[in-house]
């Protein structure tokens, strides 16, 4: 079996304030396989962006792993920071419009990463960029080095971050809800795009996102969080066709391609400051049991899927 290229096994993350120690993260395992591809998907405040955090090395001030693994490329990445994996991961991040600086020529800020985490002369990079902008289908690639960020539509700015990401030829790419603020019409091409680098290049992609529709696009396997805890995993397509946690299985029922009405569900994510014992879903979940509120589920493995609810066969009643 070929070792995966990311690795994360049972992770915690915890961040000390004033209000107390909040629970971001709690056990959360899962793995991407080389040239495969993992979606993360989840409601806001579910640890998403925390967990991204953690795999690129940025958790901020105040942020500690009690617990638990990050090996990336076989190289535990959390524990030794020597390990470090700049430039081999790539980053596209969610907002194009913020994620580029306004005062720098468009270039100079792909150049900037290349010097500090790719080898090679300025003109070996420039000549670079070029052939990069033009993998990303910007039009006229020579002429857009020198234009500005604001020069460029919303689009085209994820098509720059999306190069810029690719730069240092990472082995894994990572992406965080990178099609948000962009129209339908955008975000299909976009899409597409990922999904043809990274085949091409044989990339690994984790990609984070809250749209179902976006997920079965995108990624072979997917991994639920809810609440800092890993609800559900399993390949895209059957945790789709056949959800089995009851988050899952709601969440699923609230897409537009499924509902029937605009009921969501009832009550909203625990704050990290305040996480219920137990298992995390239950204050919200519709086939809870005495047990549930009692210690944390053990996760059920058939197959290639894992669910977090020994009571996973239950019907849902409307």
């Amino acid at each position: 079996m070929t070792r995966p290229i990311l690795q994360v096994e049972g992770l915690a993350v915890e961040l000390r304030g004033e209000a107390g120690t909040a629970q971001i993260l709690d056990d959360v395992t899962f793995h991407v396989p080389a040239g495969g591809s993992l979606g993360i998907v989840g409601e806001s405040g579910c640890g998403k962006s925390t967990l991204l955090r953690a795999i690129l090395g940025i958790l901020p001030k105040g942020a500690e792993t009690p617990r638990g693994s990050i090996l990336f490329e076989g190289r535990d990445i959390l524990s030794d920071r020597a390990a470090s994996a700049r430039g081999r991961i790539g980053f596209v991040p969610q907002d194009p419009y913020l994620s580029l600086n306004p005062v720098f020529r468009a270039g100079d800020q792909i150049l900037e990463i290349m010097r500090r985490h790719a080898p090679g002369s300025r003109r070996d990079h420039r000549a670079k960029i070029v052939e990069l902008f033009r993998a990303v289908q910007l039009p006229d690639p020579e002429a857009a080095l020198a234009k500005y960020p604001h020069q460029f539509s919303g689009g085209q700015r994820q098509r720059l971050l999306i190069a810029a990401a690719l730069a240092c030829d990472p082995s894994l790419l990572v992406a965080d809800e990178p099609t948000t603020a962009l129209d339908v019409t955008t975000q299909r091409e976009i899409l597409s795009l990922l999904r043809g680098l990274a085949a091409d290049r044989g990339l690994a992609l984790l990609f984070v996102t809250h749209d179902f529709g976006v997920l079965a696009s995108v990624c072979d396997r997917v991994t639920v969080l809810y609440a800092g805890r890993v609800a559900e995993g399993g390949p895209t397509r059957t945790v789709l066709d056949a959800p089995q946690h009851p988050y899952t299985r709601m969440l699923l029922a609230c897409h537009p391609d499924r509902a029937t009405d605009l009921a969501g569900i009832p009550g909203t994510v625990p704050a990290a400051t305040a996480q219920p014992s137990g298992c995390r879903f239950h204050p919200r979940c519709p086939i809870v049991r005495g047990s549930c509120a009692e210690s944390p589920p053990q996760t059920v493995t058939e197959g290639d899927r894992v669910v977090a609810c020994p009571f996973h066969a239950e019907p849902i009643l409307a």
